[in-house]
């Protein structure tokens, strides 16, 4: 029972970490259907033109239909409109997927997770088996992150105050690690200075291109550059999870950016606490 759950929570990781990655392909937190909602808003002061949501076979989008004279207020209006159908919709799907987590049975080893080194802010090699003994949350990141690595370890943080303040037990056997997914600007220097900002809890981990890129695809991190300019300087797009193992070191369950420190603490608990029945 107990290997069906980690097998379980571990296919509802791997199709969150792909749908997130998917999602980044937007700009910065916009994807694709908000992107058209702006483009239409901005071409519909051009002209008489409303938009309107695709309800055709396949439409999946927002179309660009000319119609009689149409007053800005409408115009607004329909825009605003369209915007909240798309924010509910991510709303909603990452619900479902999240209500996934128990409703999955199969069989079987993990398919997310697997053997990895890297090295941390003192140089010291360090392993998977590092930590075993420990529960740990696992989030990859990146030090030039403008917004969401941010949000999400301070997010990490409030979730170790809460359980040091209610759970003290379960507090110290908890370890948060964050993995870089930019090791060509994220020096050691880099991430010490990083690190500052954090919980104090926190391991920082980096490593060669080979290896963050290895641990990576064992954990179906998506990772693309993104917005590069002239000058070199970029953003990474990645996936927005946060991965939860056992004292062992298999995955126990998986956490997204929707979810509140409130909902990661109550998950942690009850997984903690969870005892199987045979």
């Amino acid at each position: 029972m107990l290997g069906a759950s980690r097998s379980a929570a571990s296919r509802s990781c791997y199709r969150m970490s792909t749908r997130r990655g998917k999602q980044w392909q937007g700009r910065r937190g916009m994807n694709t259907s908000q992107r058209s909602v702006k483009e239409a808003k901005s071409r519909a002061g051009t002209g008489n033109i409303e938009v309107v949501e695709g309800t055709g076979e396949g439409s999946g989008g927002f179309s660009m239909m000319p119609r009689g004279p149409v007053s800005w207020p409408a115009l607004g209006l329909v825009a605003v409109v369209a915007a909240s159908a798309v924010s509910y919709y991510k709303i909603e799907r990452e619900r479902r997927l999240e209500e996934a987590m128990g409703k999955i049975v199969s069989t079987g080893k993990p398919a997310i997770g697997g053997p990895w080194s890297l090295i941390d802010l003192d140089g010291n090699l360090v392993t998977n088996r590092t930590f075993e003994g420990k529960w740990t949350l696992l989030y990859f990141g990146f030090a030039r992150c403008p917004d969401i690595c941010p949000s999400e370890m301070v997010k990490i943080g409030k979730v170790m105050d809460t359980l040091k303040a209610k759970y003290p037990s379960l507090h110290g056997q908890i370890q948060p690690i964050f993995v870089s997914v930019d090791p060509a600007r994220d020096s050691l220097k880099a991430l010490k200075e990083y690190g500052k900002d954090f919980h104090p809890s926190y391991v920082f981990l980096t490593g060669s291109p080979e290896q963050v890129q290895q641990m990576a695809k064992k954990y179906r991190v998506y990772v693309s550059k993104a917005d590069e300019t002239e000058d070199g300087d970029y953003l990474v797009d990645h996936s927005i999870v946060v991965y939860f193992h056992d004292d062992t070191g298999d995955l126990s369950d998986c956490f997204t950016q929707s979810m509140r420190p409130s909902d990661v603490v109550e998950k942690v608990v009850e997984r903690m606490t969870f005892v199987p029945s045979y």
